[in-house]
């Protein structure tokens, strides 16, 4: 245990990048699944199409394949980055397709007939989108979206993989190295990755509820 007391800081700050690398990648990732999940319910078929290639394409990658990919293959063709926006990107457009799918299956969810009366109202695709169906399919998807918010969470751990030693699991590993018992350092990152999951569900849980109130 000397090992994590006197160095928690050390572990603080991976933690911090850790929660900083998943937040910047669940808000771009929420951000292109909601497009991904108004193109797959388009009633423009290019769109349809390409939502559709583009989730089966990249759910059929692993995410550690995708990020040595983006991270040692990207500047080889002129594009980089810092390392660590370069994961973030990764990372974005790989949970993106997860968001969409998740989005999509919270859409469907949403009665026919209120679309249906929507647009008997004379609201356009867009309107309808905006306040009949996202609402209603947002609520519906507080705990898969939570699910989908873990899995970013633990996953970021990946990074270290690829030179983001920074974050968490690398700081670990780093004090592994220079202490070599690995049964206490990656215990403790075990247990700041239990308590972020707790937090996370916990959270979920109150949002639902509150939700739930208002509908």
């Amino acid at each position: 245990m000397h090992v994590i007391t006197s160095h928690w800081g050390v572990l603080g700050r991976g933690l911090l990048v850790s929660l900083e690398l998943s937040a910047w990648t669940f808000l771009f990732a929420a951000a292109g699944g909601l497009l991904l999940a108004v193109c797959r319910i388009s009633p423009v078929r290019p769109l349809r199409l390409f939502a559709a290639l583009y989730v089966s394409a990249v759910r059929s990658v692993p995410l550690l394949v995708l990020l040595t990919l983006f991270v040692f293959g990207l500047p080889e063709i002129g594009l980089v980055y810092s390392l660590f926006w370069t994961v973030v990107s990764a990372m974005a457009l790989y949970w993106a397709a997860f968001f969409g799918e998740t989005v999509r299956a919270g859409v469907r969810s949403v009665p026919p007939g209120q679309t249906e009366a929507a647009r008997a109202l004379g609201l356009t695709f867009r309107q309808v989108l905006r306040h009949v169906i996202v609402p209603q399919a947002l609520r519906c998807t507080v705990q898969p979206l939570a699910s989908l918010l873990i899995a970013v969470v633990l996953n970021s751990s990946l990074a270290a993989a690829v030179g983001v030693t920074q974050e968490l699991t690398g700081q670990t590993v780093l004090l592994d190295q220079q202490y070599a018992q690995p049964l206490v350092t990656f215990g403790a990152a075990a247990a700041c990755y239990v308590l972020l999951t707790l937090a996370i569900g916990r959270a979920a849980a109150v949002l639902e509820r509150r939700l739930a109130v208002l509908r």
